[in-house]
């Protein structure tokens, strides 16, 4: 698939204009391809000049251009054919056969399991609406849908706008507001709905009919109202779209924000309990899709070198959203634990990139789809807001939305906005915090007196030499003491840094804290480090009786990148870790530490001293079961650290009792989710047989039930296992991406390494294939999480060296090998330090 370049959309956008597409779309033909058939409308601003549509399908019928044939050995190249000749008014007239998809590019055709039953299900980011219909599929040539689809009798079809069923099978759909072809979607199939009204909006949450039990349409509908309730005043505008639907599905990454009909991964519906922490997260998601309807689908980048306005703000509004409209008041807390987190480490990559990256083409675009478009964009938004002020901020976001509805964008026109709303020039700030790589370090050098005050103080910020761009930043520098058992905050200010080094004058004199926070409250994107002080004090324990939940949650983060940073050794987190998790308020914070751990345990730390780690883990977290409140969320976090670190004798038959129903702890329910859990720890042991897995496959008719099963199956410690699961892992069209990806966490484990060793080779040369397939998606996800990332040797380093050193290397597949490499780098710098402990 011929990727489309910026300087190829920019000529087009300023050649042509898009009226309208008329799609027409038949389900009814079979389970490999569908008939599609467009017509569009386009206006031409200099007649007698050629352009170019794209369609990527197998089986292109007919083109007519304003009632003439065009000759199709002529105009087809790859997804493109030319179009020559256009008049100021152009009609276009495309059909075709396309095919469904197996890794959501496209059309999505999937057969549920348990039930039999089909669903269909369209994915069109970044560039996949031209695998539906004729488009010019770029960002900025938005235009009217008016959609049509002939589907099974008795089936449900749902797209961007509201429809009918005017006879069996036929749906008729309004015509949209002007849309990006990204945002197109459908979806049809028997599923299972609930609705709602709200603010003169039909809203909708839709599954599978055979995941109707796990739908909780209300939780659900109440997390969307209060999201409606927040962004219409704070956008200044109503809901832009003639009604809202939620639908979830499998084999979905995440979700999407298609205009008025998002699509949700279906392991959003917890067929298990669930902590709070879990219920956060989707709620966290559900706000961040309703907030693209304003900042995304209404108003629009006009390239994608712009994505990270979409997500940024999505991001930003969400945790925002969270913390003043809904129960979860804490989300700011969560969003230093995950999303800065995950942002810091996309950060630390070779392949870091500043946040507004360029794209000269699609293909670049997709690449920079990560951490730092989402988390780093948001953490500097949030930073943002504090710069020129909540209230200014808030006032530039309407004006901005107000001036370009429906519309495309660039950032200057958000700049401008928000220069007007808050008399602040951007200019400097844009440059050195969104065109720009990297991330710097604040570290406090702290002097105190005899006397117990402070003598001097300065903040250093420092950067790494491939990046050494060093911010201006607006920070909040809380000062902490111990008060009983409680350490409670005695003074927070805000101060501005610049340069690498900031004198802190209003610390002089003061009484030494006994715990100093720099970019206390979250205001940067920044690492902190802690003085020698504080940092005793977290060593004794402090974190766990702070009273701030995001001050702790700064602090629990801090120690976890240190240790990564081999700046504190991998014995002393863990240590520090499973002392503090007794007393971690927070079930987001348990969450994160006790993944923080066990990451520490298999990947960072020395492999000779894992299974001493592991067994005191799993004893910790047996001990804190037995200590949690029956039907607690600690109490579910902790059954669950304690069956994934299962490997001595003893928890090895707790897991078999919990899976014969005996000796469950009172107030702990065991669902599906944990029974996998158990199953799959006792497959990597060589703990239990295919012939037990098969028999809860059976019990679970579930398309949950099935990924499980193959994760399970990959998890076996036999040369037969792998090898089977290597071979559907990797195969390259018909297996379903969800089922991939499944059996990529199952193949590679610590106790597995002499047996998946030989697979480093063959994961660098099946994986190439992948990279040089048509599926985009399924390359970068299975390239990613196939690759061996638990053999951390010097002879993975070089062999990927050896692939890194040739030429013509598709740049997708050098990237997730750069990236993949630093990390088994930085875990070889971890195990160098790493102390008994």
């Amino acid at each position: 698939m011929r990727p489309l370049t910026r300087d190829e959309a920019t000529e087009r956008a300023a050649l042509i204009a898009v009226r309208g597409y008329e799609i027409d779309l038949d389900l009814t033909t079979g389970p490999d391809m569908f008939r599609t058939r467009t017509r569009v409308r386009f206006d031409c601003r200099q007649p007698g000049k050629s352009t170019f549509v794209e369609h990527l399908v197998p089986m292109l019928h007919s083109v007519v251009l304003n009632g003439d044939p065009v000759d199709l050995a002529q105009a087809l190249d790859d997804n493109r054919f030319t179009l020559t000749g256009l008049a100021a008014e152009n009609d276009l007239l495309v059909e075709a056969e396309a095919a469904y998809s197996s890794s959501l590019e496209g059309l999505q055709r999937a057969v549920d399991p348990q039930d039999g039953e089909t669903y269909i299900y369209s994915e069109s980011f970044l560039d996949f609406a031209q695998r539906i219909f004729a488009c010019f599929d770029q960002p900025d040539l938005k235009a009217p849908f008016s959609v049509s689809v002939t589907a099974p009798t008795g089936w449900t079809v749902l797209s961007n706008a509201q429809g009918r069923e005017v006879e069996p099978g036929r749906w008729v759909f309004a015509p949209t507001q002007p849309l990006s072809t990204y945002l197109f979607a459908l979806c049809a199939g028997p599923y299972h709905s609930a609705t709602a009204t709200h603010n003169g909006v039909r809203l909708g949450v839709w599954c599978r009919k055979s995941m109707a039990p796990y739908l909780e349409a209300e939780e659900l509908l109440d997390v969307t109202r209060r999201g409606f309730d927040y962004y219409e005043p704070l956008f200044g505008r109503p809901y832009p779209f003639d009604k809202y639907d939620q639908i979830f599905l499998p084999d979905i990454g995440g979700a999407m924000e298609n205009a008025g009909l998002v699509t949700y991964s279906d392991d959003f519906l917890f067929r298990s309990p669930v902590t709070d922490d879990r219920r956060r997260i989707r709620a966290e998601v559900q706000v961040h899709e309703l907030a693209h309807m304003w900042f995304g689908d209404l108003v629009t980048m006009r390239w994608w070198d712009q994505i990270w306005l979409n997500e940024s703000f999505a991001t930003f509004l969400a945790f925002r959203t969270l913390t003043e409209a809904t129960r979860h008041r804490t989300a700011w807390a969560a969003f230093a634990l995950d999303d800065k987190e995950w942002g810091y480490r996309q950060d630390a990559l070779p392949t870091t990139h500043p946040i507004s990256a360029d794209a000269p083409d699609t293909a670049a675009a997709r690449l920079n789809m990560d951490g730092i478009t989402y988390s780093k964009g948001a953490g500097v938004i949030k930073q943002l807001g504090a710069w020129v002020g909540v209230e200014a901020f808030d006032a530039g976001l309407r004006s901005y939305i107000a001036e370009h509805a429906f519309g495309n964008t660039t950032l200057g026109d958000l700049l401008t906005a928000l220069e007007a709303s808050s008399g602040r020039a951007l200019t400097a700030w844009a440059a050195e915090w969104l065109q720009t790589a990297g991330i710097s370090t604040l570290r406090p050098d702290l002097r105190i007196g005899p006397d117990g005050r402070y003598e001097s103080a300065v903040i250093e910020q420092s950067a790494p030499p491939e990046h050494p761009t060093l911010r201006s930043h607006r920070i909040a520098i809380g000062l902490f003491d111990r008060a009983g058992e409680r350490i409670v905050r005695r003074e927070r200010f805000e101060v501005d840094l610049a340069g690498a080094r900031t004198e802190m004058a209003a610390l002089v004199g003061l009484p030494a804290a006994d715990l100093l926070l720099i970019n206390d409250d979250d205001l940067t994107w920044a690492k902190v480090r802690l003085d020698p002080r504080s940092l005793e004090q977290v060593r004794a324990g402090a974190i766990p009786r702070v009273d701030e939940p995001l001050a702790r949650a700064l602090l629990w983060m801090t120690v976890l990148d240190t240790m990564r940073d081999a700046e504190m050794s991998v014995g002393e987190a863990v240590r520090i870790i499973l002392d503090g998790l007794a007393n971690t308020h927070e079930i987001g914070a348990t969450r994160f530490l006790l993944a923080g751990v066990r990451e520490a345990i298999d990947f960072f730390g020395r492999p000779e001293r894992r299974p001493e780690r592991l067994v005191r883990l799993a004893g910790r977290a047996a001990e804190l079961l037995a200590a949690a409140e029956p039907g607690s969320d600690a109490q579910l976090a902790f059954a669950r650290a304690a069956i994934d670190a299962a490997a001595d004798p003893a928890s090895i038959a707790r897991l078999r009792d919990w899976l014969g129903g005996r000796a469950i702890p009172a107030g702990l329910e065991i669902g599906h989710d944990q029974r996998w859990a158990m199953l799959i720890r006792l497959a990597v042991l060589g703990e239990v047989d295919r012939a037990e897995i098969d028999g809860e496959c059976t019990r679970d008719l579930t398309t949950a039930g099935a990924e499980a099963g193959a994760a399970a199956r990959a998890s076996f410690p036999t040369a037969e296992a792998k090898a089977d699961a290597w071979r559907v892992m990797m195969s390259a069209d018909d297996t379903a991406i969800g089922m991939q990806r499944a059996i990529a966490r199952g193949f590679w484990r610590p106790e597995h390494i002499d047996l998946t060793r030989p697979y480093l080779e063959r994961y660098l040369v099946d994986t190439r294939g992948m990279f040089e397939g048509d599926s985009p998606t399924r390359a970068v996800s299975i390239g990613n999480r196939a690759f061996p990332i638990t053999l951390v040797e010097p002879a993975t380093l070089a062999a990927v060296d050896a692939v890194l050193g040739e030429d013509g290397l598709d740049p997708s597949f050098r990237r997730v090998l750069l990236e993949r490499r630093h990390d088994v780098l930085r875990a070889q710098r971890t195990r160098e330090r790493d102390v008994p402990g």
